[in-house]
């Protein structure tokens, strides 16, 4: 072997170019000579038959398709960003969006002018999102829109989470979870820019609800008007429409008002407790508002503490704390709501003022926060410790002083509802005995004297139509010659009924409309033992007409009504005292007897030690309804008892619990004030009948004297009376 041989290779050769290696040097052109042509790659090969024309076939149309989609995206974002746009170009300035109460505020002053009641819808006054309290801004954030500073209107991740969910829950993609932003809740909040037109809209409730519609085509506008939103306005001035237009319950609208409703103080007060409290209302404000149930509105806002903590607002420590001392009403807020004084001066004002309210509206009332305290707490004291467990029975009590304004009024046993029937100005029912303070009246107007006499006995009469009426007393005892004041004081029907008739029944009809009983009274002789019908603020209203002398008495709540604002009164008080109905000496009489009724008659559970009290029990047919109605030199307080379905009452008269009532309301009223005495005068006593003269035989009795017994021409009321309707 040739020792010149070079040895073999110990590592085969590359089979395939390393990406690395260095390419081959190009050789230098010579001069004068032409360099030499590169040479294309081959043309791949075309597939040739069937095949390749599928191929091409399908490569056309997946080049087609992308350039069509890509021309459609262009033109749907061109004209997604030209409607945008142009609705930034019709948007305001921030500022128009800051009040969209659909109507105003009206503030109830007591009559020290402290604010007990809210109604309509209320607003604080504008804030600022970088002016309220940082927690607020941070509780908010962390509750409704984690992503707010980031997104520009809409959060795609945050819709597609809320279809996932709504579809799982078997619900349709937009019914459920939004997946909402701020701002897009402010669109809708704007209701997209549009105002309330009752030319488009029947009422405000269709206007209302068509802005919270949520179709398909609704949610594309909402989320056009959300973009334009972001182009038009900071993050911080949205922020800001957001927390001065959002309903927090209460009436409240904005977050003033909310504080300030709940806190008694400023949004830019409210420590992280306040704050969550508030931020959790957003969802449901109706339902989590402190005012309606404080525990869940809680439970709420300890939620709201964990989602700050979680995306570090709060720390763990400062998380748990606030956790463990919740927010709870202020003092104010607690004594708001008024109850059915709120919603009777409401009803009674002009509805241009109050629940038809554009501008804000401030009313001053008669209500005094202590009365009202003492009559809530009379109402709950008797039911608590005396009416039987389970017992569905209503009362109704109203305080008033002698002109007529209304110091306190509970309609019902819930002493402090809001909204629900009023059973003192709206209940509409039989007064029984409580009427016959009419019919005396109407006899002392005439001329007749308390001590007048008339005959309690069996009576019937002969009614055209009807035939024979036979009355009875409640206790189906007669008392033979009874005087009128004994007739009244023990309410004995048979005596009311003479009178009714031997006065007319048109006059009583009159003094009664006149005191304030104005609905129709039935003109038929059972008037007399109270058919007809009467609400209990009606019938407060009318005896203290007879407490002030005579003079009618239109019932009033409402003092002064302005705007907000403004120092002039819109309106002043629309009751009072009015015309005079009988003189004063009738009036003062009445008194006298009514007094009787309290201190030796049916009312005896009325009296009050050391006071003065006058008034009457009624119990109207089949113990239906129960009445006491009385006075004191100050205050006139009526009383109702009864059930809203008309069942009778079970061992209650007017004399009882409604008496009872009566006395523990007025003890707490009158508490603190030197008592004075009835403004009442009595008669002269009448003389006594001579003594007959000795006899050796018996003698019929004697017949009382002429005087003794009310008189019509020269006959006796009991004489005309069986010539009119015959019987005994």
């Amino acid at each position: 072997m040739s020792s010149t041989r070079k040895p073999g290779k110990l590592v085969a050769d590359r089979r395939y170019g390393s990406r690395t290696a260095t390419p081959k040097s190009t050789p230098k052109p010579t001069p004068g000579k032409k360099s030499p042509k590169k040479r294309r790659p081959p043309a791949p090969r075309r597939r040739r038959g069937p095949v390749g024309l599928i191929l091409g076939l399908f490569g056309w149309i997946v080049r087609t398709v992308m350039k069509v989609a890509v021309t459609i995206a262009v033109l749907v974002a061109l004209g997604i960003g030209s409607w945008v746009l142009y609705v930034e170009s019709t948007l305001p300035e921030v500022s128009a969006f800051m009040d969209g109460r659909a109507r105003g505020s009206v503030t109830l002053l007591d009559r020290d002018d402290r604010v007990f009641a809210l109604r309509g819808d209320q607003f604080g006054g504008v804030v600022h999102a970088d002016t309220i309290s940082p927690h607020l801004r941070n509780a908010v954030i962390a509750t409704e829109d984690k992503r707010f500073f980031k997104h520009f209107g809409l959060s795609p991740r945050g819709i597609a989470s809320a279809i996932r969910i709504n579809l799982s829950e078997g619900r349709g993609p937009l019914s459920g979870h939004g997946g909402s932003t701020i701002t897009q809740q402010t669109a809708k909040l704007l209701c997209l820019g549009r105002t309330y037109d009752p030319k488009e809209w029947k009422n405000e409730a269709a206007f209302v609800d068509d802005c919270r519609q949520s179709s398909l085509e609704r949610k594309a506008k909402e989320a056009i008007f959300a973009m334009a939103m972001e182009v038009k306005y900071s993050k911080d001035d949205i922020l800001s429409i957001y927390l001065n237009r959002a309903y927090m319950g209460g009436g409240a609208y904005g977050a003033e008002a909310a504080a300030q409703r709940y806190f008694g103080k400023h949004a830019a007060d409210l420590n992280p407790a306040e704050a969550a409290m508030m931020a959790g209302l957003l969802t449901a404000p109706s339902t989590l508002a402190p005012t309606s149930n404080l525990k869940r509105s809680q439970a709420r806002a300890a939620t709201v503490l964990r989602l700050m903590e979680e995306q570090g607002y709060l720390s763990a420590g400062e998380a748990q704390h606030y956790q463990d001392n919740p927010a709870t009403l202020s003092d104010g807020a607690e004594s708001l709501g008024g109850g059915y004084f709120a919603d009777w001066v409401m009803q009674s004002g002009p509805e241009m003022f109050t629940s038809d309210a554009s501008d804000d509206v401030i009313i001053s009332t008669t209500l005094d926060p202590r009365i009202q305290k003492a009559t809530s707490d009379a109402v709950l004291k008797i039911f608590n410790e005396k009416v039987k467990e389970g017992s569905k029975a209503e009362v109704a009590v109203v305080v008033m002083s002698a002109d007529g304004a209304v110091r306190g009024m509970v309609g019902g046993r819930d002493v402090d509802a809001t909204g629900l029937f009023n059973r003192a100005s709206q209940a509409v029912r039989q007064t029984g005995s409580a009427f016959k303070p009419f019919i005396y009246a109407t006899a002392l107007e005439l001329g007749y004297s308390p001590y007048d006499t008339v005959t309690d006995e069996p009576y019937c009469m002969n009614i055209p139509g009807s035939g024979e009426w036979c009355p009875e007393n409640y206790t189906h005892n007669y008392a033979g010659r009874v005087t009128l004041t004994e007739a009244l004081k023990r309410s004995l029907n048979i005596p009311a009924i003479k009178v009714s008739e031997s006065v007319g029944r048109d006059l009583v009809i009159k003094v009664a409309r006149d005191f304030g009983i104005y609905r129709d009274l039935h003109d038929t002789p059972a008037m007399a033992l109270g058919t007809s019908e009467a609400t209990l603020l009606e019938m407060t209203g009318a005896y203290a007409g007879i407490l002030n002398g005579g003079s009618s008495v239109t019932p009033y709540g409402l003092r002064e009504l302005r705007l907000r604002g403004e120092s002039e009164p819109l309106m002043g008080s629309g009751g009072g005292m009015g015309d005079r109905v009988i003189q004063e000496e009738a009036a003062q009489q009445l008194v006298w007897m009514m007094e009787k009724v309290v201190a030796e008659g049916t009312g005896t559970r009325a009296r009050l030690d050391g006071w003065q009290v006058a008034g009457k029990t009624g119990t109207s047919q089949e113990a239906r309804d129960a009445w006491f109605v009385g006075f004191t030199a100050d205050y006139v307080t009526g009383v109702w008892m009864g059930y809203d379905d008309n069942t009778p009452l079970k061992g209650v008269t007017g004399g009882g619990l409604p008496a009872e009532i009566w006395a523990e309301v007025m003890t707490h009223v009158q508490e603190g004030l030197t008592p004075r005495p009835l403004p009442m005068v009595g008669p002269a006593a009448p003389l006594p009948p001579p003594e007959p003269e000795p006899q050796m035989q018996a003698q019929p009795a004697p017949q009382p004297a002429p005087s003794q017994q009310p008189r019509v021409g020269n006959s006796t009321l009991d004489d005309v009376l069986r010539s009119i309707f015959g019987g005994n």
